[in-house]
């Protein structure tokens, strides 16, 4: 069939199986179709039997009416899966929704509470950087400031648990800050937009107190986890269960349908920190992974660096090749940490002969601290201090729950 408009609802026949869905575009000389089932498929178009144009454009009310008797929760949008449609110019999922659409699209978060919404950004997470960080954490703080319970943040899923971290360093609020993301986009039936939207809404009004991540918590859709912003990852690429929390239980969980929430007794409860801001983060920071027979030449790419971050093997190590290298590099200045591509565990640095190398080196022991989360709190730490000893000081002691007292599993 010729003449077809993007987003027109089509019936097609493909090899013998009567198939519904909407048109996207041509590619490679076959009409994409989005199927009910939310996945594309390419069908030649002489098996399309027909098609209905798209509805005109739906024009949407500017005010959404809210209960005034509820609590007042921030929705900071910067785009990501949860906030995404279809783009019919290419088939692709976008970010294209505002804080408002969510509203729009999740009408059961207004009987949790009333809401404000800004949008920061409306990027696909890969794209995050430093200078939205720090918009989104000037949001937050106003957000606060103006007295709202809590915030949601929407974010894309593959960098969010970064963000998290980092404005875990950059903020401390009486409130909840809860970031939420999608794995599936809202256009696919297994979405899991909805339940963790509503879940989210419910951390954010708890008696939480800190940064968090809550995202589904098993493949069904029975349960929310609430993980602490600088121990959490993503751990999967599609699974709606992508986020553990690593070397901790979760802080809580919320059961769906009920939203009925349990926080554990390590959570930090609303009210416990003031609201205060350092934003300033030093951009010269670099995280590599050391893989046997990398040569230490690699290491020049990091010249002029004020910090980095050696996801190392087992304990914390690398080549002892790497040690003559590093040494230099932090007379010059700069601040080296070490961490493991274990995950689970701590590094000690005292065991194994090129660990002793390292530490005489001036190498700092990264404790049980995730890889990404040291990256980004040495570049917190370098943001706010330029002397030596505290900046060591500083990346070994427990700043926002980054560090574990005791590992699950083992050291």
């Amino acid at each position: 069939m010729a003449g077809l408009t993007p987003g027109a609802a089509v019936t097609c026949t493909f090899h013998g199986v009567s198939l519904h869905g909407t048109y996207v575009t041509d590619r490679e000389g076959m009409a994409v179709v989005k199927l009910e089932s939310g996945y594309n498929l390419g069908v030649p178009h002489d098996a399309i039997e027909s098609a209905t144009p798209p509805p005109p454009p739906t024009v949407r009310v500017s005010r959404i009416e809210q209960d005034q008797n509820l609590p007042e929760c921030a929705i900071i949008s910067t785009g990501g899966t949860i906030a995404s449609r279809i783009d019919y110019r290419t088939g692709a999922v976008t970010s294209q929704f505002s804080a408002d659409d969510i509203l729009r699209a999740i009408p059961g978060l207004r009987s949790i509470a009333r809401y404000r919404t800004r949008q920061i950004s409306s990027i696909l997470s890969e794209n995050m950087h430093a200078g939205i960080w720090r918009d989104l954490v000037r949001a937050i703080h106003h957000e606060v400031s103006d007295g709202v319970a809590g915030v949601i943040v929407t974010h894309g899923t593959d960098t969010m648990s970064a963000t998290a971290s980092a404005v875990s360093f950059m903020l401390t609020s009486p409130v909840p800050i809860i970031f939420t993301g999608s794995q599936r986009s809202a256009d696919r039936p297994s979405s899991d937009n909805v339940i963790n939207a509503l879940c989210s809404a419910t951390a954010a009004m708890s008696n939480l107190g800190e940064v968090a991540v809550v995202m589904h918590a098993t493949t069904s859709d029975d349960r929310c986890a609430i993980h602490r912003a600088t121990r959490v990852r993503k751990m999967h690429t599609s699974r709606r269960d992508a986020f553990q929390s690593i070397g901790i239980p979760p802080l809580g969980y919320m059961e769906y349908p009920s939203l009925s929430l349990a926080l554990g007794t390590t959570a930090v409860t609303r009210g416990t920190r003031d609201l205060s801001m350092a934003e300033t983060l030093e951009p010269r920071c670099g995280l590599i992974t050391f893989t046997p027979g990398t040569p230490p030449d690699i290491l020049a790419a990091y010249q002029g660096y004020r910090g980095l971050v050696i996801a190392g093997t087992g304990l914390g190590h690398v080549a002892s090749t790497w040690v003559p290298t590093l040494k230099e590099m932090i007379e010059n200045g700069m601040t080296v940490v070490v961490t493991s591509q274990c995950l689970h565990g701590r590094v000690c640095d005292r065991v194994y002969d090129t660990g002793r190398d390292l530490l005489a080196a001036g190498v700092i022991e990264g404790e049980d601290m995730l890889p990404e989360t040291a990256l980004v709190k040495l570049s917190w730490v370098l943001g706010q201090e330029d002397e030596p000893d505290r900046i060591h000081s500083l990346m070994q002691e427990n700043l926002r729950g980054e560090i574990c007292r005791r590992s699950l599993h083992g050291l």
